[in-house]
């Protein structure tokens, strides 16, 4: 698995498209499937943050707290719907 670090807007959006592209997934597949809109994930990927986002990422490194991600190397069977 690889593991990234998110510090930033940006990190968790390379994170989600990493995961997708991976996963086999359009946008709009993932979208579809997750019940969000295409732009609405285009827009994370992009790392285009909202403020919330942002004020909880400062507060988890003010804490020492490190928000890591692990993606897997190979797409996953059985991923669509399966919300683990």
């Amino acid at each position: 698995m690889q593991r990234l670090e998110i510090r930033r807007p940006e990190d968790l959006g390379l994170a989600l498209s990493e995961a997708r592209r991976t996963a086999g997934l359009t946008q709009a597949q993932l979208a579809q499937v997750s019940g969000v809109e295409r732009t609405y994930l285009a827009k994370l990927e992009a790392g285009l943050s909202t403020l919330l986002l942002d004020r909880s990422l400062r507060l988890l490194r003010r804490l020492g707290a490190r928000l890591v991600v692990e993606l897997p190397v190979d797409p996953v069977d059985g991923l669509i719907g399966d919300e683990r």
